[in-house]
């Protein structure tokens, strides 16, 4: 199947940080890189000559002014996790337990998943969108039409059954108001468990109902947590990539970016059998259409590794500092990687380390960051009054009030994924 042109758009994104080879003509590093952070930061480093850069020129200067990016303000906000969210988060889990009832003569009762069969007719002819199999609902979710699902209850296991019933007015114009009869074969039924303190210590971790509550909202919250962060380093870097300015483009990393973005597409244009210029068109796309896409990707990318390489050079970091190579471990474990030559073989060097890179540079901008913390209900935005980025106390915690950390969050806690922006690396 040719790719939709929202896909061959997507392609940009993707490409973010896989692309190979933009202009870095020292992307290959020794084979005996290290894939444990060292404790010591000498025996760790590399020499400075031999250091991946992850572009080729030295004068960043000459070709971006990087806006600033230590002590700018942030916003962390965290997703207050309620007593109904937790309720709604084990109902899903109970769900995916449901257990297939064996007993033939178990009638489908609201609350039960059924897998069914359906065809609908309005005066015996099968109409268009009426037809479906091995579907999947909960009855009394009402997710279908209003007394599809009444029809279901009570039916059992093998039973067919016809349900008549008439679309609602507002339905789509081509059927509201119509009557019509869905034939319905019912091909499973399972139950959702009770929640009591026998199933909770037969299934779960937990010993009793109470202690999975607690278990379910500890989840939850450390993933509303990874969340925040995850947006606050997003939103960090986003605030400097915004505030730096091109000067110009180095044309070898444009060309290179270029060459990259093409090939990247070419794989696509293979797997449906056409050229490149014939796949393009395919798209929709004008082959000057595709040329300016190319251009804008290398510019955006060349854009990113400037900043990152200007940042590191400012701070005497390199990607064999412990800190990066911290990074690398946990991406390594992240993407199920054996060790970092089987995380090169699946995207490449240039790849990984233009992720860790971009991931060390939005640690740093956050590490050097006035966080404002906040924690969000809905609509409702107030004051962390726990702590602050820094795992210190706020000084202001007066409720309704915003706080901001006076000095830079040196203990910032990253993302649990190596994943912030385009940092992840994705098939």
């Amino acid at each position: 199947m040719i790719m939709k042109k929202k896909v061959f758009l997507a392609v940009l994104v993707m490409c973010t940080i896989l692309a190979a080879g933009c202009g870095n003509d020292s992307a290959e590093k020794e084979e005996n890189t290290k894939t444990e952070a060292a404790s010591d930061k000498e025996d760790s480093k590399k020499n400075t000559e031999e250091e991946t850069r992850l572009v080729s020129v030295k004068d960043i200067d000459k070709y971006i002014t990087i806006g600033e990016y230590k002590g700018i303000s942030l916003e962390k906000t965290v997703q207050e996790i309620t007593d109904d969210d937790v309720e709604i988060q084990i109902g899903y889990e109970l769900k995916n337990m449901a257990e297939p009832v064996t007993d033939e003569n178990t009638e489908a009762q609201n609350g039960d998943i059924v897998t069914i069969d359906y065809v609908g007719t309005e005066n015996g002819v099968e109409f268009s969108g009426g037809t479906g199999s091995d579907y999947e609902l909960t009855l009394g979710d009402g997710m279908m039409v209003p007394g599809f699902e009444d029809g279901i209850v009570g039916m059992k296991t093998g039973e067919i059954r016809d349900v008549s019933l008439t679309f609602p007015e507002d339905y789509y114009p081509e059927m509201a108001g119509k009557a019509v009869v869905f034939q319905i074969t019912l091909k499973k039924l399972s139950q959702v468990p009770e929640l009591t303190d026998e199933w909770v210590a037969s299934n779960t971790e937990y010993a009793n109902v109470e202690e999975y509550r607690q278990g379910i909202r500890g989840q939850m919250e450390q993933s509303a947590e990874q969340s925040a962060m995850y947006n606050l380093y997003s939103a960090g870097w986003s605030a400097v990539l915004d505030n730096s300015e091109i000067i110009e483009f180095p044309e070898k990393e444009i060309n290179a970016c270029i060459e990259e973005f093409k090939k990247q597409v070419q794989i696509y244009a293979d797997q449906a059998g056409m050229k490149l210029e014939e796949f393009v068109e395919a798209q929709g796309y004008t082959q000057e259409a595709f040329e300016e896409e190319c251009q804008q990707y290398a510019e955006y990318k060349v854009k990113q590794n400037l900043i990152i390489q200007g940042i590191m050079d400012a701070e005497g970091i390199s990607l064999s500092d412990p800190e990066c190579l911290e990074i690398q471990n946990q991406i390594i474990a992240d993407y199920g990687a054996k060790d970092l030559a089987d995380l090169i073989d699946m995207y490449g060097q240039v790849a990984v380390d233009e992720t860790i890179g971009l991931i060390r540079v939005e640690q740093f901008i956050v590490e050097n960051a006035k966080v404002a913390n906040q924690v969000t209900n809905g609509g409702l935005t107030g004051v962390d009054g726990d702590k602050d980025v820094a795992g210190e106390v706020p000084s202001d915690g007066a409720s309704g009030a915003e706080t901001e950390s006076e000095e830079p969050a040196d203990g910032a806690e990253e993302p649990d994924e190596s994943d912030a922006d385009t940092a992840e690396i994705e098939e």
